[in-house]
């Protein structure tokens, strides 16, 4: 199996998983073999979705401005635990290509293949709220259109990306792209590199 076709199926099952009770403090239940590739898959997948519906309740109009905060500081824990998932997903392709050698002409590309799997996995839940807005019942038919046409978009993005992160992993493996990760190194959570936080020591 492609390992985007793996990714997208996980990606479908735990946002269906989570949309089973819909709510942002409902437990993750992990089927995968702890520490497997999938596990952080479906884990990483999680995190984007608690965090997309976080971020829908943050902007209610009416929100109580202390659970405002406190929703909003829930969302620093998510950002950095993302980017952490991101960076473990990297080590992933960095050790299943630790021994291919690039060949002299080998190039880098813009981004790794984990942050292009995260992108993968921003999208799958865009496709699965469009398609929420495609067939609710109470829409007008203007807003279905609008939505079936912008569905559509997204999934041949998701098509797109797909084979583009599959042509990436080939060009590795056969040494015509090599792998360099960056620490993302946020700072905004840093004690020692937020001004705000180790102003107040």
């Amino acid at each position: 199996m492609k390992f985007t076709d793996l990714s997208n199926s996980i990606f479908e099952k735990t946002i269906n998983d989570y949309h089973k009770f819909d709510s942002v403090d409902t437990p993750i239940n992990n089927p995968y073999p702890e520490r497997s590739i999938e596990y952080f898959l479906y884990l990483k997948n999680w995190i984007d979705t608690v965090q997309w519906h976080l971020e829908d309740i943050i902007r209610d109009p009416e929100i109580n401005p202390n659970e405002a905060l406190i929703i909003k500081r829930r969302i620093d824990k998510s950002n950095q635990e993302r980017t952490d998932l991101v960076e473990l997903i990297d080590s992933y392709f960095l050790d299943k290509y630790k021994d291919i050698t690039p060949i002299s002409e080998a190039r880098l590309n813009t981004e790794s293949p984990a942050w292009a799997i995260d992108r993968l996995s921003i999208l799958a839940l865009k496709i699965y709220h469009m398609q929420q807005e495609a067939n609710r019942t109470n829409a007008t038919l203007e807003h279905k259109e609008s939505t079936s046409k912008k569905l559509q978009v997204l999934l041949t993005q998701r098509k797109d990306l797909s084979t583009a992160i599959e042509e990436l992993l080939e060009d590795i493996e056969s040494g015509k792209k090599y792998m360099k990760v960056y620490k993302q190194m946020k700072m905004y959570n840093d004690p020692n590199l937020n001004p705000v936080l180790y102003g107040k020591t």
